[in-house]
């Protein structure tokens, strides 16, 4: 036996149902209230054009208020500007030459890169730490190498003078055999 024990809904209380009487009451009252409602609209508004125009009127307030509200969005009234509908702007109105107003990240952009532009002249220019400290390395490596060819072209000079003097002897030995 399924829980809850008797047949029919499993949930809340007995259902009630409306009696035919109470339903016929209804739709005469209804009818009623239009028939008035006709009536009264026919009276005030004798022009046509004004009926045309008070129809349309209707027609729009009628969509508006058509829109369902979910949960207690009728009772509240709340002001949520991503949900009001974006209005279209028009080309005439969309303004080109006025300023620009930039993001933060745009801005922090720009800063950022004029800042390394500023420090790249001052590093071509030498006043820098680091550009100063360049510099001493690049004086200290040309010194060394100039050192380094100095020594070398002593080595080679060395070395030629040795090979002449060797080929002075060695001429003089044969010269001297002769």
């Amino acid at each position: 036996m399924p829980k809850g024990g008797k047949k029919g809904g499993h949930k809340g209380r007995m259902r009630t149902y409306t009696s035919p009487e109470e339903i016929d009451a209804q739709m005469k009252a209804e009818k009623e209230r239009k028939k008035i409602e006709e009536e009264e609209g026919a009276s005030v508004n004798d022009n046509p054009t004004e009926d045309k125009i008070t129809a349309s009127d209707s027609e729009d307030s009628d969509d508006d208020g058509s829109q369902k509200r979910k949960g207690v969005e009728g009772l509240i009234e709340i002001e949520n500007p991503n949900r009001a509908a974006q209005k279209a702007k028009k080309v005439t109105e969309i303004e080109l030459e006025g300023p620009k107003q930039l993001s933060r990240r745009e801005r922090e952009e720009i800063e950022k890169q004029k800042a390394k532009e500023r420090y790249m002249k001052m590093h071509l220019a030498g006043k820098t730490d680091q550009a100063k400290a360049d510099l001493a390395r690049l004086a200290i490596i040309r010194k060394q190498r100039e050192d380094a060819a100095r020594k070398k072209e002593e080595e080679r000079k060395a070395k030629e003078a040795a090979q002449a003097a060797a080929a002075a002897t060695k001429g003089l030995h044969t010269l001297s055999l002769k």
